[in-house]
């Protein structure tokens, strides 16, 4: 039997993760499927030790650190989640619910749907330079897991993003030296990053270097660092014993994409009172969305979050009239949190 719920949240990173919070809060319990095997998102999957400097209260703190400390704030609403598994069909049935099935072929009879998928089914794009292949997974990597573990090492940071800029400031005084490549002068990361990042290449703690990859260098079999090449064409060899790859994810919505939403260049419309796709009762939150002035930021994922809520709730129940109650006085609400009196 399709397991019976008011809300499947499609996604479990952060975005998804607050959305069973806002929900909870509500005493909307939600179930939530994500196509990785991992709680997480883009969070713990490519960036787990990534500093993030821009969440509320939290002057610094790591990509898993936040997921952990988001679980940590679901714990007392109890979300069902279904891990290694994608929604491949999306159907609303005659009486208005949705019907949605998994790879894994678990199904689900829904009321409603929010769609917190980042951007969707990512990859991070690869070097396709000469040599590349072999070394993948080896000496190229997509993501940094264990930063101590660098300790001493010569490294290549590729990219001009901010995680890119991030890591290139977080790591240039504990590896013994790192070189930082982007294929333009111009970065796309926050200025005061790439700010940073400028003094440290001045006062000689890391290098900066601007040109393409056009080989991964080895001696019979043994990474020894890349091959460059700047604007003019002239090619220089940096050696390193690893290099790690930020040049973003390849979006891809996948079967997202042919479940009949309004889409804007690889992203779903919504609108800004709701959050609400161009399908009644679907919602979409986080980095898939789009509407104007979005900005790709997890602090927006989390005000769209705590709006969809109330839009699902309404939702669910036209008629009742929804109040606002604050965490820190409703007694409803420190019930629904597992508070106790004192």
């Amino acid at each position: 039997m399709p397991v019976k719920t008011d809300v499947v949240i499609i996604g479990a990173g952060p975005a998804g993760l607050f959305q069973v919070f806002e929900l909870g809060l509500l005493d909307i319990h939600a179930h939530v499927v994500d196509s990785l095997p991992r709680i997480g998102g883009q969070c713990g999957e490519l960036y787990p030790e990534k500093p993030i400097y821009d969440i509320p209260a939290y002057p610094v703190i790591g990509a898993q650190e936040l997921i952990d400390r988001l679980m940590e704030q679901i714990k007392p609403f109890d979300p069902q989640f279904h891990l290694g598994q994608a929604v491949t069909k999306l159907e609303r049935q005659e009486n208005g619910r949705f019907a949605l099935t998994t790879t894994t072929g678990t199904e689900f009879d829904a009321a409603t749907v929010i769609i917190a998928a980042g951007l969707g089914a990512f990859q991070p794009r690869k070097i396709r330079a000469k040599n590349a292949a072999d070394f993948d997974g080896k000496n190229i990597h997509y993501k940094i897991t264990r930063a101590e573990e660098l300790t001493g090492k010569d490294i290549i940071i590729l990219g001009g993003g901010d995680s890119a800029l991030d890591w290139t400031i977080e790591l240039h005084d504990k590896v013994e030296s790192l070189t930082l490549i982007h294929r333009r002068a111009e970065y796309r990361g926050q200025p005061a990053s790439v700010k940073k990042m400028k003094a440290l290449a001045e006062k000689g703690k890391l290098h900066e270097f601007h040109g393409m990859v056009r080989e991964v260098l080895h001696d019979n079999g043994q990474f020894r660092g890349l091959l460059v090449a700047d604007s003019e064409g002239k090619t220089r060899e940096i050696t390193a014993d690893d290099v790690f790859v930020f040049w973003g994810l390849s979006p891809n919505l996948g079967p997202i994409a042919e479940w009949g939403l309004d889409i804007e260049k690889r992203q779903i419309a919504v609108d800004t009172e709701k959050f609400q796709t161009s399908e009644t009762g679907i919602f979409a939150v986080g980095d898939i969305n789009t509407y104007p002035g979005k900005k790709k930021l997890i602090l927006s994922g989390f005000h769209e979050a705590a709006l969809a809520a109330f839009a699902v709730q309404k939702h669910l129940d036209p008629d009742k009239r929804v109040f606002l109650q604050y965490t820190t006085t409703s007694p409803v609400m420190h019930e629904r949190l597992g508070l106790t009196e004192e």
